[in-house]
């Protein structure tokens, strides 16, 4: 079903019609904003497993 989704012809391709649409000045403050919503995400995810095991660790120590 997605054999030949990311050939280099079709990455040129959104490329270029991105660059259209967009204009050359707008296409690095989208990756931009988009790298940075990545990271953010990416970022709460990580907080969100730390937050989830924390309980974990405090329940396994021996209470005296």
């Amino acid at each position: 079903m997605f054999e030949g989704l990311f050939q280099p012809m079709h990455m040129l391709m959104v490329f270029g019609i991105a660059l259209l649409v967009f204009g050359p000045k707008k296409l690095p403050e989208l990756g931009k904003g988009l790298g940075e919503s990545i990271r953010g995400f990416k970022s709460a995810m990580s907080a969100k497993e730390e937050k989830a095991s924390a309980p974990e660790a405090s329940n396994s120590k021996p209470q005296g």
